[in-house]
């Protein structure tokens, strides 16, 4: 039931679900962006498997429905999740996180393999991903792309991270906090200097907002203008090794703005493979005039 009207479509019946897990998307911010489909799940359902269930039961009021919450994350004792899943057996759940597409670096994964061992069905709703919707957002390449999760919160674990994933030739997805960005920022322009990152943050919502740049200039936006809410944090491929002059001097001219001549010329020898040394000369011309 939409706002009162019930959902009436051929492609949505009316009658009883087969007794399995539904693996169900909602949105990641704007209420409108839940499905037909996952409304006509929910209401169908016999009971909601959730990881709040204070967030999926504001979630139901909104759509005018009321089920039975289970508190369920991969946290969950084993015993917990059999029970569970023997309840499937003749019962019809559903499975929500609490914003976007469940098993999304939220839970899940530990009950769909359960399932699967013992023979229970598995159906899977698409809809909102804040990792697909900040890159679509972001204009930076998506024929391929790197969903990495969140990156670790010491500083150490990150740089490893980013380290580990410098090579690869795509734009990286992550997931970040709002305290934390700086420091993302930071050792992203430390690991991977002059990459071109993406900020999406607070996505479907009223202040929805998508920031490009390199990182020390995002640094420096950020912390006079702290941010709020969920973040997708997006890195652009390597970029290819510039040989021309006035490539390497336009990189310089940017990274002076935020950097020191040394930091900028260490900064932009990693790109260009141009001898450190003489970008150092560079820079302190370009400074000086």
């Amino acid at each position: 039931m939409v706002h009162g009207v019930r959902v009436t479509d051929a492609t949505l019946p009316e009658t009883a679900l087969t007794p399995g897990l539904y693996i169900v998307a909602t949105p990641i911010g704007n209420l409108g962006d839940i499905t037909l489909r996952a409304i006509d799940i929910l209401e169908r359902c016999d009971g909601v498997a959730c990881e709040d269930t204070r967030v999926t039961g504001k979630l139901l009021k909104h759509l005018g429905i009321s089920k039975p919450l289970w508190r369920y994350d991969d946290h969950s004792e084993h015993r917990d999740r059999g029970r569970l899943v023997e309840s499937m057996r003749d019962r019809a759940v559903a499975l929500v996180s609490d914003a976007g597409t469940p098993m999304v670096s939220d839970p899940g994964y530990r009950l769909v393999n359960d399932c699967r061992a013992e023979g229970i069905p598995v159906t899977v709703l698409p809809g909102a991903c804040a990792a697909v919707a900040g890159l679509a957002l972001s204009g930076l390449p998506n024929d391929r792309f790197l969903f990495a999760g969140f990156l670790p919160s010491k500083d150490k674990a990150r740089r490893e991270v980013l380290a580990e994933l410098a090579e690869i030739d795509t734009t990286l997805v992550f997931y970040e906090t709002a305290p934390r960005l700086t420091k993302a920022l930071a050792a992203i322009g430390d690991v991977l200097p002059n990459r071109d990152v993406a900020i999406a943050r607070e996505l479907t919502k009223l202040h929805e907002e998508l920031r490009r740049g390199l990182p020390h200039g995002l640094i420096a936006y950020y912390e006079a203008h702290p941010p709020k809410g969920e973040i997708v944090l997006l890195i652009g491929p390597p970029p290819e090794l510039i040989a021309s002059e006035a490539d390497a001097d336009a990189l310089l001219a940017e990274a002076l703005t935020t950097l020191k001549p040394s930091q900028a010329a260490a900064q932009v020898a990693k790109v260009t493979g141009v001898d450190r040394k003489t970008l150092y000369a560079r820079a302190m011309e370009l400074r000086a005039g």
